[in-house]
């Protein structure tokens, strides 16, 4: 019989609706069930593309025995993270606390006051490695609770004390005026200058750092390498595009396999912002191949992007990771000759590194053999010399072929909730495609999501609803989502030059400023006056898998005063630099997103207005287009609008270029335009 959470929309808490452990979502009345039973709360936290939460899952939720002691003894209350980062965040704060490190499935015990007291990750189903057995940290929670509790109850109280004392913000100091510099430095003395990537295994994408290090002139190698050597590697969809969510080895060869919308959101970004820098067409090539990834299966017909794919495919057997994405010899042979192309059989097997010996093994499934994550280990150029000029002709042939068959396996479940913030990543990398790229579909698809998020997740007041699925958006909308989408709108009028898109920008802002910032404190704090209060207010600027939402909020901050010449706006995004520079210094790699805030502050205030209609514009907006100018106020519109950097100044295809208030002349001319801009562009 289906347990409580079978009233749930989040496909994570519906996956686990049919387990036999009585599992309640997150709500005041699991705590007052606790405190009517006097029991703890066992809180288990994870996601639906979490490989290890599975395991856990059918090893533990699953088993009779174990459900049984479970219900006897705790109120067991289930949440997803992404549907509640808030919640996450308190009790990863007291894991990380309680065992120097964090990750999921989290497994934490609290007082029926939400008071933590004890807290884990995975625990296995029997003991070894040092780990204990879940049913032995059960028993042994369970036996302190009825026997110690007077030493359970002071380790909540002084653990909660720890976190909110944590949890503070510093002092506030000015950073010095070397301190881009020395967040470079630093990002050099922990870079892996032979594979690419911040140091050991597993490695991260870190999209935030190396789109930040894109702007620093002496930390460009660092982003580029990483790019070429993450585009060659396991973790890249060799076949279909769009990246996996890190590597777990140095090499970026072996991905854990989920695919996140987040990850590839960003990363398209980071791809287009290296094509304008460089004008490497792969990296353009790149970007294109993970926007079609999200499109052709992340995309909602009504114009919402999914939130991730499982790392396990489902056979009859149970999860089996990463199955769908790797091969084995015998299987490309075969795909290769039912398409008649085995004369490329041996090319591809080459180019991908495809051997019999294979090198990807799921323990948990270790019938399913070794096998080949697909990956470059014989460049194209190398492969040229040897096989002829149409090496890349051939390839592609075949890339398609492998694709399509692909597409008959059993296929990873989708996470088919639509995030309000993860939407304003990817509103943000389509939008800037259109306009980097010059391809007007991708700004169809930009246009058509913020319809949606306007439609479907924009309360009358303006603020926003977190998440959306089966036509019900829920959760109060946190910071996350009013930043981060305030900037993927910013991204939408630079890119279609529609006014109404950055005005919304501007109503995002203010309800960031009214609903989320500490005079006091000089922060924003990631849930506002309308949200739940939970044992304290978290104010993040460490970026995790997305970019902080302090820093999203500081650059939103900084674009509108930049666009409105709103004051306050520049003098709160100062602030925030401020709070958090001790911290940005003594660890410069988790702080991409502020060193951006901060890069952005120190930049001079530039402008570029484009004024006529669509078709006038066009050819001044391409040539604009192969500038990286990120800290840069472009402006396009039809006629004068009511920005300040668009009063007086009439249309007609004209280009007008700013530093510091001081304009050059305006030009009809695209070459003019390129050689003003040229100017702008970071040194």
């Amino acid at each position: 019989m289906p347990n409580r959470l079978a009233a749930e929309s989040s496909p994570y808490l519906l996956q686990h609706a049919d387990n036999p452990v009585d599992w309640w979502p997150w709500s005041p009345d699991a705590f007052a069930e606790a405190r009517r039973r006097d029991v703890p709360v066992l809180l288990s936290v994870g996601y639906s593309t979490c490989h290890w939460c599975h395991v856990m899952a059918h090893e533990s939720f699953e088993d009779g025995p174990t459900a049984q002691f479970m219900n006897q003894h705790f109120v067991n209350v289930k949440v997803d993270r992404e549907e509640r980062p808030d919640v996450d965040a308190v009790y990863m704060a007291a894991t990380q606390a309680l065992t120097g490190q964090g990750g999921w499935p989290m497994t934490v015990f609290l007082t029926p006051d939400a008071e933590p007291f004890y807290a884990g990750t995975y625990f296995p189903p029997r003991e070894g490695m040092g780990t204990p057995s879940f049913m032995r940290v059960l028993s042994s929670i369970s036996n302190t609770w009825q026997t110690g509790r007077e030493q359970a109850l002071g380790n909540a109280q002084a653990l909660t004390e720890h976190i909110r004392e944590a949890s503070q913000p510093r002092a506030s100091r000015a950073l010095p005026a070397e301190a881009l510099n020395r967040a470079v430095q630093h990002l050099w003395q922990v870079y892996d200058d032979q594979l690419g990537g911040f140091g050991r295994a597993p490695k991260f994408p870190a999209p935030t750092t190396l789109d930040f290090l894109l702007t620093q002139p002496d930390g460009r190698d660092m982003a580029l390498h990483t790019l070429g050597k993450m585009a060659a590697g396991g973790i890249y969809d060799q076949l279909g595009g769009g990246f996996h969510r890190y590597s777990v080895d140095a090499q970026w060869l072996v991905p854990h396999f989920e695919k996140m919308l987040y990850d590839n959101a960003q990363l398209v970004r980071v791809l287009l912002h290296a094509y304008q820098l460089t004008g490497n067409a792969e990296y353009a090539e790149l970007a294109r191949a993970t926007l079609s990834y999200l499109e052709r299966e992340m995309l909602s017909a009504a114009g919402g992007f999914y939130s991730a794919q499982d790392a396990d495919t489902h056979t009859e057997r149970g999860g089996v990771e990463g199955l769908t994405f790797t091969w084995t010899p015998a299987e490309i042979r075969a795909v290769m000759s039912g398409a008649g192309l085995e004369a490329d059989t041996d090319l591809v097997l080459r180019h991908f590194g495809v051997t019999e010996e294979g090198h990807f093994l799921d323990p948990h499934q270790p019938t399913y053999g070794k096998r080949n994550v697909l990956h470059v280990t014989t460049p194209l150029n190398v492969l040229k010399r040897d096989l002829g000029d149409d090496v890349p002709e051939r390839l592609e042939r075949a890339r398609a072929i492998l694709l399509a068959a692909r597409q008959q396996r059993p296929q990873p479940g989708t996470d088919d909730k639509v995030l309000t913030s993860w939407n304003g990543l990817a509103l943000a990398a389509f939008a800037d495609a259109a306009r980097i790229l010059g391809q007007g579909h991708y700004l169809d698809v930009a246009r058509r999501n913020a319809d949606f998020v306007r439609r479907e997740l924009r309360l009358p007041d303006g603020t926003l609803r977190h998440t959306f699925k089966d036509g019900q958006a829920r959760v109060t909308g946190l910071l996350e989502d009013h930043a981060i989408y305030g900037l993927g709108l910013v991204a939408l009028y630079q890119a279609g030059g529609d006014l109404e898109h950055l005005h919304w920008a501007r109503e995002l802002w203010q309800a960031v400023r009214r609903d989320f910032w500490d005079e006091t404190a000089g922060v924003f704090y990631s849930s506002g006056g309308q949200a739940e209060t939970l044992l304290t207010q978290q104010a993040q600027a460490f970026d995790s898998a997305i970019i902080s939402d302090n820093a999203a909020a500081t650059l939103l901050a900084l674009w509108v005063n930049r666009y409105f010449a709103d004051e306050q706006a520049e003098t709160t995004a100062r602030r925030v630099i401020d709070t958090f520079s001790g911290d940005m210094l003594a660890a410069a790699g988790g702080f991409g997103g502020m060193w951006q805030a901060t890069a952005f502050l120190l930049a001079p205030h530039t402008e570029v207005a484009i004024v006529g209609t669509p078709t006038q514009r066009e050819p001044l907006e391409r040539a604009l287009a192969g500038h990286f100018l990120p800290f840069t106020a472009l402006a396009p519109a039809q006629e004068g609008g009511d920005l300040p950097v668009l009063e007086g100044r009439p249309g007609g295809g004209r280009a007008y270029v700013c530093v510091n208030r001081a304009c050059q002349l305006p030009t009809h001319d695209p070459a003019v335009l390129a050689e003003q801009v040229a100017a702008l562009e970071l040194r």
